[in-house]
């Protein structure tokens, strides 16, 4: 076969592919790369919610294929009809708050963790007593440079209080917090440090600190906005209640406008979140990403990042 005839193929192929997944295509993932992160990066995720994840790491120029973000599930409370439900929720990994403090080009590395003494402890789990061993704390430190000066930022956490359990009905800890005491804990330690050094990356929790954790999150908003027309509710898909703005011109200048109070890239990506992926494919979603990477240009050229 010759070289002609597989590249017609694969043009054909290709111009099927976008002319199916429109969406997709427009974020630039072909179909390699979806089956890529539907099978390898985000097994058994929801195809909206790997979607979700793309979004999330070009709103922070993240590559996604490095898995910067977790999908989480978490079982939320909708304060209006009172029902649970599981949603997937993105929450970044530690390795991307390691991300974000080696682009402020402030990181100076950080020591080996330490660790408390070890303690053997009973636990009640599903069927029976389980003896786990686990260290009673764990402090990570993480250097800074700060002017002319290297600083230390020091974090201590405790097993006790950060384990996940097997479920609610028990206290033992599940499998990957008996099986990986140290490690888990270290996690833990690691992000609670790097937010205390850099605390522009942000204060949400890492997956690593919510995995295998129940999180019961009631949504509420001490300040109910008009029901949104066109935007889907943030209630709909995180714990934190956040502005809805409806779809006449001037809720949707309001928006962009508020675009322009974003200092650094991570102001960016939470205003990102809460207005840009609850509209994809319309013309507000294309209106919002063009004020996103124009803001994202200036804060660039200012050097603010």
């Amino acid at each position: 076969m010759s070289n002609n005839t597989l590249q017609s193929y694969a043009a054909t192929a290709l111009q099927a592919w976008n002319e199916t997944n429109p969406g997709l295509a427009a974020r630039g993932i072909d179909e390699s790369t979806w089956n890529a992160l539907c099978s390898t990066i985000y097994p058994g995720a929801k195809p909206d919610s790997v979607v979700m994840a793309v979004d999330y790491c070009r709103a922070r120029g993240l590559d996604v294929m490095l898995k910067p973000v977790h999908l989480v599930p978490m079982n939320v409370k909708d304060a209006q009809t009172g029902q649970y439900g599981w949603r997937d929720v993105p929450m970044p990994g530690v390795g991307l708050y390691r991300i974000q403090a080696d682009r402020s080009k402030t990181y100076a590395g950080a020591d080996e963790p330490e660790f408390g003494p070890s303690i053997t402890q009973e636990f009640k789990g599903k069927n029976g007593k389980v003896t786990v061993t686990f260290p009673e704390w764990c402090r990570y430190t993480v250097h800074k440079i700060i002017g002319d000066r290297i600083v230390q930022f020091h974090a201590k956490e405790y097993w006790i209080e950060n384990y996940a359990s097997e479920g609610k009905d028990n206290d033992a800890p599940n499998s990957m917090w008996k099986k990986r005491p140290f490690a888990q804990l270290a996690k833990c330690a690691e992000a609670q440090a790097l937010r205390k050094a850099w605390p522009e990356i942000g204060q949400e929790p890492t997956a690593e600190e919510m995995e295998g954790k129940s999180f019961d999150s009631e949504i509420k908003d001490i300040n109910p906005a008009p029901a949104a027309k066109s935007l889907k509710s943030i209630q709909q898909s995180a714990p934190v209640a956040v502005p809805e703005f409806e779809d006449a011109p001037d809720d949707l200048a309001k928006a962009v406008s508020m675009s322009l109070d974003c200092q650094t890239e991570s102001d960016l990506g939470q205003w990102w979140q809460q207005y840009c992926r609850y509209a994809e494919g319309t013309k507000e979603h294309q209106t919002l990403s063009a004020a996103y990477f124009d803001r994202l240009n200036e804060i660039k050229q200012a050097g603010a990042i």
